[in-house]
């Protein structure tokens, strides 16, 4: 396109005319009709020169000027003038390993400018160090550039402030919520073999409240009708001891101090590792010499981006006469974004010395899980949330006959199994429907299509989000407990207990039907063990074990089940020592240590061997990850270990977590530093440093 001016003097006509992309030499005339104010009679020939601006780079500008290492930063190319076509500039990085940019960038034809990325590399230290100084070039025609700062991460003692900061923000966070809190105790003893086995065992279910006391209702089974109080899940370890023990309950041990503060601690810096997908700080807490007693003595992770504790690991400080405070490791998952809230709590105590006169400590492991903290959210999974009402119409000749009484009571006796699921989710012990109720329908559908089996309605899978190993039928829905999916060796062993429940099914024992009134469970949630029971009798239970043998004979996992015996000789060895394991909360037990569930195929199986390739059960929390927040399950697939000795194969016991942690998406980005004087101090002596502040 050109542009033409024109300047009128009366020696001189002259014409200027500029266009895009070429510069070059023209010859025009110049009428009469264009300049009727000029004097001359005749057409004037001109010589025009086009003079041309050429395209180039205008600016190389950034989002910000700013970035902590490890943040994107969006960048922009802007050209003095639409690209008349497809424009490629080339970028480059000084030095080039301070940031990463694409070598070029593209400007579409007609557009002025284009956006790319520069990515900053994440900061060898999470704490401390300096400023550096990265420049962005960019070339079409001129070079242009702009300079980025990478930030140096905060100061220690800033991180210490947020941390503190974060961790009284967590403790008002928590105290809203009431998530279900499962505490399972394994008293150990070492054997003559120098191997520490399980002698006995405890069990505890409650909603924990942090908002006012420690204390909480329980689920409890024998005691109908009356509340029990969650004080303390170690108040009853067995005969070895009965101390009470401070502080009291486990709520501490999800909560590192309920009112933190900076001059009742020293903290040490220890290291920067990885859990999971997290980035942490290692810090050593160990309280100041003239703080309160009760105070958390230990090691705590701190995340680096917004410097919330993910994990912490000791004990509380003595006040008193006696060792009465336990050893525990706590670790939370990041639920919501920017929200980390506790999930696995471990604890143990291994020391075989005596504690003082009069008590003993008893050797032991324990595991406590959280889950259902989207309670409100989770009881509205299955509401309906869109309600159409069409234009009401008559379709008598297409109405659909009233249904026939066998119709009416299969209906009658849905309506009780859907009422029951419905509860039992609606208060957080059934898992969400997902991927793991289809594993199990898979095996659930090669037992019904390899013997023929035509049930209406079609069998479900549900799985009970408890430790104690059961399976139990709600109506045409089976239902497993994590802690027995947790356990099973392999498939062979899940197709013999599904078995027998579809045998149940197949056999027509039915539910009781007084569930299709919803106001059976107008009741307070820990009764639900009272008032809820889908134990059947000994008779059906036989009947079911003979039915279920048919039922794999005829399957593509009768060549699989020796394992299957094995884990059902195992059951029955530990049935003595670990009574709260294997005693189910609903349904039937697995075995006893005088009997066992499908007696046959563990008659069958070879006997219980101490080698290492030899695997009868698997530890507890080897297959179900469970999300704490949304109550939803994913079954995983155990590593394989070469195990040492057969002490590692640890059949039905307790062992510690590590949770594989990560990062919910979030768009924040870490603040920027400010130069600051930092103390850092060691066992009461401190330096001061220069080092980087976040705002």
């Amino acid at each position: 396109m050109r542009s033409v001016s024109f300047f009128y003097s009366a020696a001189v006509l002259a014409l200027t005319v500029s266009t895009l992309g070429q510069s070059t030499n023209s010859n025009v005339t110049v009428t009469r009709n264009d300049f009727p104010a000029t004097k001359t009679g005749s057409d004037v020939p001109a010589k025009v020169k086009e003079s041309v601006p050429s395209l180039m780079l205008n600016s190389v500008s950034l989002s910000a000027p700013s970035a902590v290492g490890g943040n994107i930063v969006q960048g922009r190319v802007t050209m003095n003038a639409p690209a008349p076509f497809d424009v490629e500039v080339s970028l480059a990085v000084d030095p080039p390993s301070g940031a990463k940019a694409p070598s070029s960038v593209t400007i579409k034809a007609g557009e002025t400018s284009a956006a790319f990325t520069v990515t900053t590399p994440v900061s060898k230290m999470v704490a401390g160090g300096a400023d550096n100084l990265v420049s962005i070039y960019g070339n079409y025609g001129v070079t242009k550039h702009t300079d980025l700062t990478i930030l140096a991460p905060v100061s220690f003692d800033r991180m210490v402030d947020r941390v503190i900061q974060r961790e009284h923000a967590f403790v008002e966070n928590v105290k809203r919520l009431h998530p279900l809190a499962e505490t399972y105790i394994q008293n150990m003893q070492e054997d003559k073999e120098h191997n520490v086995v399980p002698t006995g065992d405890q069990y505890f279910l409650g909603r924990l409240d942090l908002s006012q006391t420690t204390a909480e209702q329980v689920f409890e089974k024998d005691k109908p009708g009356k509340a029990h109080h969650f004080l303390s899940p170690f108040a009853m370890l067995g005969n070895a001891f009965s101390r009470r023990y401070v502080p009291q309950g486990f709520a501490n041990m999800v909560v590192m101090d309920r009112d933190l503060k900076k001059e009742n601690y020293y903290f040490n810096f220890v290291r920067q590792e990885f859990l999971g997908e997290i980035r942490c700080i290692v810090v050593d807490v160990q309280p100041r010499e003239h703080a309160p007693n009760g105070l958390f003595a230990g090691r705590m992770w701190v995340e680096d981006k917004d410097f919330n504790v993910v994990r912490f690991n000791g004990t509380y400080t003595n006040g008193s006469n006696y060792d009465s405070y336990l050893h525990f490791d706590s670790w939370r998952a990041n639920m919501q974004p920017g929200t980390w809230l506790p999930s696995y709590v471990y604890s143990e105590e291994s020391e075989r010395k005596r504690s003082r006169p009069p008590f003993r400590m008893s050797r032991f492991k324990a595991q406590t899980r959280l889950w259902d903290y989207d309670e409100v959210h989770i009881k509205h999974q299955t509401e309906l949330v869109d309600v159409r009402v069409d234009n009401a119409e008559d379709h008598d000749e297409a109405m659909r006959p009233q249904a026939v009484p066998v119709e009416a009571e299969r209906m009658w006796e849905k309506l009780a199994e859907d009422n029951t699921t419905d509860h039992l989710q609606n208060i957080g012990l059934l898992a969400l429907p997902g991927p793991v109720d289809m594993i199990l329908q898979t095996v659930v559908n090669n037992l019904v299509i390899t013997n023929k089996l035509d049930i209406t309605p079609e069998v479900r899978c549900r799985v009970l989000l408890t430790t104690p190993i059961e399976s139990f039928t709600i109506g045409h829905t089976i239902v497993i407990s994590r802690g027995l999916l947790d356990v099973l060796p392999d498939e062979g062993a899940l197709a013999m207990i599904l078995s027998h429940e579809l045998a149940h099914i197949a056999l027509g024992h039915k539910i009781d039907t007084k569930l299709a009134f919803t106001d059976r469970f107008f009741f307070p949630d820990p009764d639900t063990f009272q008032r809820m029971n889908f134990e059947r009798t000994l008779l059906d239970e036989q009947a079911a074990d003979a039915k279920a043998l048919e039922l794999l004979n005829n399957s593509p996992y009768k060549d699989t089940l020796a394992t299957a015996g094995l884990f059902l000789k195992q059951v029955q060895e530990r049935a003595s020592v670990l009574p709260n394991l294997i005693r189910p909360h609903l349904g039937n037990p697995l075995g006893s240590k005088t009997a066992v569930r499908l007696a046959p195929v563990a008659g069958a199986a070879p006997q219980l061997e101490k080698t290492v390739d030899q695997i009868a059960a698997l530890s507890l929390g080897a297959r179900i990850n469970l999300d704490p927040w949304s109550n939803r399950i994913e079954m995983m697939s155990p590593k394989h270990v070469a195990l040492l000795s057969s002490a590692e194969k640890m059949p039905l016991e307790v062992t510690p977590f590590f949770p594989y942690l990560t990062r919910l998406p979030s768009g924040n980005l870490v603040g920027y530093a400010e130069q600051t004087t930092v103390q850092h101090c060691h066992s009461g002596s401190c330096r001061t440093m220069q080092n980087e502040q976040s705002n």
